[in-house]
């Protein structure tokens, strides 16, 4: 499966393993990730492709309003209750 812009994956290697992340860029081998908590597309996480797995989720930037829309949406992936980004 091609990883696009705006897609919903899930980290397959390092500290950050089984987390999910929503792609800001990709070139050559390397993926840009944001979390919307700790990583933001300002300063995203930089991933090797092999160590992430795609999910079919594909986030429209038109049709998701704000960061906190898709911090909830992602919390939903983590198996965890939307909390406020001050608490996590």
């Amino acid at each position: 499966m091609q990883i696009v812009n705006g897609m919903v994956v899930r980290s397959k290697k390092g500290h950050d393993k089984g987390k999910f992340f929503v792609v800001v860029s990709v070139e050559n081998n390397i993926a840009y990730l944001a979390d919307y908590r700790g990583r933001t597309p300002d300063f995203p996480k930089k991933k090797n492709l092999i160590h992430i797995a795609p999910t079919k989720t594909v986030l429209d930037s038109e049709s998701v309003g704000s960061d906190d829309e898709i911090r909830k949406i992602l919390a939903g992936f983590n198996g965890r209750a939307a909390l406020p980004k001050e608490v996590l």
